[in-house]
């Protein structure tokens, strides 16, 4: 009996003195820099927006969070690294629902687990893409898209940020939904693609607002549509792929920063904490309005994982219905 209720002190004394260090920890974090992975190539609207985000935590919290470029693999490069990393804190991964969801039904040997490998720290905002073609094309609406593609069945290709990305699943939907015959090809990015479709190299794609916006006031891409069920306040006179004569096309992105799955509550909890605050923040979000990329509400980093496993199972249908489950 003695001997029982000293183990219950015993544990109780370690259970206190690991509560006390874990605040202990968090509340000298960080003490060093703080590496923010993007799965993708630099310039494109993720790396963009992470790259700001970084600066307001470094301004906040008084060490450098510095970007790191890690693209390939459609994510998994990057994502895969974040995932192995020490769960300390010091190496953050800020993705999209391509590594955070699509990969677990697109891969067939998905180096990570999305559902088990990260700690969710704060969902970023959501965002939607738009068709755009390379201007010399006589392609002026999508009704002009559909026909031009119809007319090359198999002969066109398209550019997105590489496999399983927001770009690729939804010219997939768009080629689903009309009956196009389109060939994909793969990019480490979006900022990569969209040259090639300035060059002409790729006559179409889908891309994010924030490198297209510029391109297509200087004439430089054209827009037809765009993949939200709400156009996007910038181009206001720019219809929506459902407006335009595409039924039931609705696609959109969602953005995450995630910590390896084992990182410190108290750590998550901070940073979760700086990030949603950040978010808020009326420049951050005259930010958002001027990139058409939608702020959200994010939940405690405890519910997240559970969005993020439901995003697993309704974006994997996604992928099922485009036919490309399992080809990476």
């Amino acid at each position: 009996m003695a001997h029982g209720k000293q183990l219950r002190r015993s544990a109780a004394f370690a259970f206190a003195v690991a509560l006390t260090a874990s605040a202990a920890h968090a509340q000298d974090y960080p003490n060093r820099q703080v590496t923010i992975v993007v799965p993708y190539a630099a310039g494109g609207g993720i790396d963009v927006l992470a790259r700001q985000l970084a600066q307001r935590l470094t301004e906040r919290l008084g060490k450098p969070f510095v970007i790191e470029n890690r693209s390939g693999a459609g994510t998994a490069i990057g994502s895969t690294y974040v995932a192995r990393a020490a769960p300390d804190g010091y190496t953050l991964l800020f993705g999209t629902s391509t590594p955070f969801a699509i990969n677990a039904t697109l891969n067939k040997n998905l180096p990570y687990d999305p559902g088990k490998d990260f700690a969710p720290i704060v969902l970023a905002g959501h965002g939607a893409f738009m068709l755009l073609v390379n201007p010399a094309l006589p392609v002026r609406s999508v009704g002009d898209w559909i026909k031009w593609v119809k007319a090359n069945p198999g002969k066109l290709s398209y550019a997105s940020a590489g496999p399983g990305s927001p770009q690729h699943l939804s010219m997939e939907m768009l080629k689903t939904l009309t009956g196009t015959d389109i060939v994909h090809v793969p990019y480490r990015g979006g900022a990569p693609a969209l040259n090639d479709l300035l060059a002409g190299t790729i006559p179409t794609q889908f891309s994010e607002p924030t490198p297209a916006l510029p391109l297509i006031a200087a004439g430089q891409a054209r827009v037809l549509g765009v993949s939200s069920t709400k156009r996007m306040s910038p181009l206001p006179d720019v219809p929506t792929l459902e407006e335009a004569g595409v039924p039931g096309f609705d696609f959109v992105s969602w953005q995450m920063v995630a910590a390896p799955a084992g990182t410190p509550k108290d750590i998550v909890d901070k940073l979760y904490r700086e990030l949603k605050a950040i978010l808020a923040l009326p420049d951050v979000l005259q930010e958002y309005e001027r990139t058409a990329r939608t702020p959200v509400e994010s939940p405690p980093p405890e519910a997240q994982l559970a969005f993020m496993r439901s995003e697993i199972v309704r974006l994997g249908k996604v992928v099922e219905a485009a036919g490309i489950a399992r080809s990476q």
